[in-house]
């Protein structure tokens, strides 16, 4: 049995799992998400407790179950807490600044970068004299606020040798070192 898949997820006040044929859909205060699944699985929700029951241990089936539990259980999360991430912007001359959902990114190419947000995720940006400008993402969708943080890392991807690009905070990144000098 798969450990992830049985495990039952708690819900917390304020939200509520409407459960169709071939989908789930969460509700709560933070707006609503709804996920595909396999019509095959069961899904239940009884007292506040949401489970998932696979119909057999075919492989795929397997596979599976805990899948879904993960994606019901962030979409849980998602419409209750919300989840953010944080963008730091290392180099020198970098800026961010955000309006009407287009993220302006100065990244030391010859052109400004105009990064159209989708309306799901809140960007914002903060740039304090002395530090690294922080753009902070925040949505209650957590594969899509991942996707938006992985294209903008994209744009300009963390180098080993001086540590200029754009991470996340608190990321530790390997450093390589240098050539040496010759005799």
């Amino acid at each position: 049995m798969s450990r992830i898949g049985k495990k039952p997820i708690n819900l917390p006040s304020g939200v509520s799992v409407d459960v169709a044929a071939s989908a789930v859909t969460v509700k709560g205060p933070k707006g609503e998400l709804t996920q595909a699944i396999d019509p095959d699985f069961k899904v239940s929700v009884e007292e506040g407790v949401v489970s998932i029951e696979r119909p057999t241990d075919q492989k795929r089936h397997k596979s599976l179950h805990g899948l879904y539990r993960a994606l019901i259980n962030n979409m849980v999360v998602g419409v209750h807490t919300g989840y953010t991430k944080e963008l730091e912007l290392v180099g020198v001359g970098y800026k961010a600044a955000v309006a009407n959902n287009v993220l302006e990114l100065n990244l030391g190419y010859s052109h400004n970068i105009y990064l159209q947000v989708p309306q799901e995720v809140s960007a914002d940006a903060k740039m304090e004299k002395g530090k690294n400008p922080i753009v902070t993402l925040s949505s209650s969708d957590k594969e899509l606020i991942g996707q938006v943080a992985a294209q903008i890392r994209s744009l300009r991807k963390i180098e080993p040798y001086k540590g200029k690009g754009i991470k996340f905070v608190g990321e530790k990144i390997r450093r390589k070192a240098g050539k040496t000098a010759a005799k």
